[in-house]
């Protein structure tokens, strides 16, 4: 027999959770928090010896559900296999677990000639409070930018010789005359600066418009470049444009331009004040796990996380701005530590400044399932750790993401990934689609080069990643160094399968569909599609013993394939592949012929002949590559409208290529 408790917003602790609404004496109803509702949980377990063989359910009614701290989940909270315990929405209600807070108290305001709202918020002034974004009615505000759309260039980095190495950042540089200038709130801003695959976050210490220099009390996280892309946020002076909004952190005053359709006394605004909503932490050293359960249909939302204070990478010897990749260090909404058999079921994580869910250490068999990541800070899913963990019972492995829509992300930390696995083994990641990121779409690997990993036997198939680097909205590229799918280290028994991969754009290098990085080694890559790159369709940096084999590769802007890095030993195989283009260039980088290619078809889509590095077609295959391959149309259904099933005499299929049939690929119907 299921037990089950009830949870909303009209609810009391001191009830007793077996109703779903208010009695009408209102002496019983449904709890108030979900935190008390694991606690009752707990409860019913210790009137039972401490196990549970009966399932508890625990109906969240719809509403919203501010916290003022983090859910805590722990082991005397999970289910069993007998009795695993189910948190849902009630019905078709919505529930939403928030860590932000309403902000009210509106006024108008007439400043700089502008019609503003403001409200103050003592907390801030306090400086007990400090946020970088905002939601009005539901949909994420713009903190106040310069310029309000596109980028400024740097103009010219100062203190950098030949001698400085390339990871060592700056706290200043030259700006373009007149693109900054000393507004009265300019110290209240940041510039963001993007370069190479990362951003960084430079808070102003000050503008000098005698000399264009503009100075930062942070580190940019590498060495900058001339005419890498910045804009500027947070000064009163360029709050100009509805749905922008300026903290004035000092008089602890919030500013806000109103869209149209917007009216004082009905508009709700919501800012973030927690990093987390909950936090799912076992001890499984002690040999206790946070285990079964499953929350179906519960939106969680309204988090950040933001630099803390003295915050340092292992290099700068003066605090830095942003993290060398993937925005590895921003934390999950929710967080999992010593978690398994942990299900999230038609989920939705949207409208929060960090990643979606982090499987951290110990996170082994849970289940991310037909959920919706959007409005993300950052990426959004974390699977494993940046460490490599020597005991198995300390490893991240066997996690599912399964049919997810992960999208709209890197909005603050523009260098966030869709799904990132570090040190982590055996996971399955199929059937999502991951659009709209400025950096890759799936990483897998933590890594550099032959050393330790634990990123081995990942199956990565069936997904639909596309706009990544430029977004579907036009925005970008920004960064560069990118992948619809990126690799790292060994990872013997990975498996790259059946995804479609279209529309990936970097900024000055890289915007590659498959990108098999430093070390990447053992991996299978097989039957994908990958059309409409920047860079090209496949590239890999170094490796050893890769497979790519039976993929198409379409249309890549300035090449088609990359090989770059020569090394002593066989770096890949590249068999029954169709490669097709408009560029005299075709494979670029170290040709060393350490790698091996055959029974592959290519065309040039004007006849015009290809070049293999400065080789012709007819001197590579004096090379011995290419042996048995066709430089012929290899006759599409419709390329031109990325249709790329093969016509029945199509001279690939009789070199042995396989159709591939990607309908399926994306979250699945069900």
């Amino acid at each position: 027999m299921t037990v089950s408790f009830y949870v909303a917003p009209n609810g009391k602790d001191v009830w007793s959770g077996k109703i779903a609404s208010p009695n009408k004496n209102g002496t019983d109803g449904p709890f108030a928090t979900l935190q008390h509702a694991f606690e009752a949980v707990a409860e019913l377990k210790s009137q039972k010896g401490g196990v549970l063989d009966q399932p508890v359910i625990i109906y969240l009614r719809g509403g919203i559900y501010f916290l003022s701290k983090p859910i805590i989940v722990t082991p005397e909270y999970s289910g069993t296999e007998l009795g695993p315990v189910t948190v849902e929405a009630y019905q078709d209600e919505k529930p939403i677990i928030s860590g932000g807070k309403k902000i009210s108290g509106w006024k108008k305001a007439e400043v700089y000639d502008k019609q503003l709202w403001v409200t103050e918020i003592p907390e801030v002034k306090e400086g007990n409070w400090l946020f970088h974004q905002l939601w009005v009615n539901g949909k994420r505000a713009i903190r106040a930018r310069h310029p309000n759309q596109g980028y400024l260039r740097v103009a010219e980095v100062l203190g950098v010789s030949s001698k400085t190495p390339w990871h060592e950042g700056q706290t200043c540089f030259r700006f373009f005359n007149n693109d900054l200038k000393v507004w009265p709130t300019v110290t209240d801003a940041e510039v963001v600066v993007m370069n190479r695959w990362v951003e960084s976050h430079l808070p102003i210490l000050s503008v000098d418009e005698s000399r264009n220099i503009v100075s930062f009390s942070k580190r940019s996280v590498f060495q900058l470049e001339p005419d890498d892309l910045y804009y500027v946020e947070n000064a009163l002076e360029f709050l100009d444009e509805p749905g922008e909004w300026y903290l004035d952190q000092r008089n602890g005053l919030l500013y806000y331009m109103p869209r149209a359709d917007e009216i004082i006394e009905q508009t709700e605004v919501i800012a973030p004040k927690l990093p987390q909503v909950m936090q799912l932490v076992g001890k499984p050293e002690e040999g206790h796990w946070v285990e079964h359960i499953t929350f179906r249909g519960i939106t969680f939302s309204h988090t950040e996380w933001y630099f803390p204070k003295d915050f340092k990478l292992d290099w700068p010897s003066q605090d830095v701005g942003g993290f060398p990749q993937a925005a590895v260090g921003v934390p999950g909404a929710i967080y999992g530590k010593g978690i398994r058999n942990i299900t999230w079921n038609k989920c939705s994580i949207v409208h929060v400044g960090t990643y979606g869910i982090e499987l951290a250490r110990d996170c082994q068999n849970n289940a991310i399932l037909r959920c919706d990541f959007s409005d993300l800070g950052a990426g959004g899913i974390k699977i494993g750790e940046t460490q490599i963990s020597e005991r198995k019972e300390d490893q991240s492995f066997s996690n599912r993401v399964e049919d997810c829509y992960i999208h709209d992300g890197g909005l603050i930390f523009h260098s966030a990934v869709g799904i990132w696995i570090g040190q982590s083994y055996d996971n399955y990641i199929a059937h999502n689609e991951i659009a709209d990121f400025y950096y890759t779409g799936i990483s897998v690997g933590w890594t550099w080069g032959y050393g330790p990993s634990l990123a081995s036997s990942n199956r990565i198939e069936w997904n639909n990643i596309h706009h990544i680097g430029k977004r579907s909205n036009g925005d970008g590229p920004i960064l560069s160094d990118m992948g619809g799918i990126y690799t790292l280290g060994i990872q013997i028994g990975t498996k790259i399968s059946n995804n479609l991969i279209h529309d990936i754009s970097a900024l000055r290098y890289g915007g590659w569909g498959i990108y098999l990085d430093e070390g990447s080694t053992g991996i299978l890559v097989e039957n994908n599609i990958v059309y409409n790159t920047t860079h090209g369709g496949f590239h890999q940096h170094y490796g050893k013993e890769n497979i790519i084999r039976n993929n198409i590769f379409a249309y890549g802007r300035d090449c088609q394939l990359q090989a770059s890095r020569s090394e002593n030993h066989l770096r890949f195989r590249f068999e029954n592949n169709i490669v097709l283009g408009n560029t005299e260039k075709w494979l670029v980088g170290s040709i060393d012929f350490n790698f091996v290619f055959e029974k592959n078809v290519y065309w040039r889509k004007s006849g015009k002949p290809i070049k293999f590095g400065d080789l012709s077609w007819d001197e590579w295959k004096r090379k011995g590559m290419d042996s048995n391959s066709l430089f012929t149309d290899p006759l599409f259904v419709d390329s031109e409208s990325y249709d790329f099933r093969l016509k029945p005499d199509s001279p690939a299929l009789r070199l042995g290529f396989h159709q591939i049939d990607l309908s399926k690929a994306g979250p699945r119907k069900f």
